[in-house]
């Protein structure tokens, strides 16, 4: 996922610069807090609670797309005199 297309998405691309300068990348988003976004010039409460929102939600979507891509499987019993 590109940072600067999600932004955008948001109608948050202001920050777009700031993300890149501070190399912000989906390895480190799932980690900021509203203090870090602050360091990041994130002045505005508002802009703040939206980036917060939608990193959760990234990481709650990512959740559940890992379990639809590893179910979990029933061992299958072994027939009788195999070994």
């Amino acid at each position: 996922m590109d940072i600067g297309g999600w932004l955008r998405g948001l109608g948050l691309e202001r920050y777009e610069q700031a993300f890149r300068d501070n190399e912000i990348d989906l390895r480190v988003l799932p980690e900021l807090t509203a203090d870090d976004l602050k360091e990041l010039g994130v002045a505005a409460i508002g802009h703040r609670r939206l980036l917060l929102k939608a990193i959760a939600d990234l990481a709650a979507g990512a959740g559940r797309r890992t379990c639809r891509l590893r179910p979990l499987r029933t061992p299958q019993p072994r027939p009788s005199g195999a070994s």
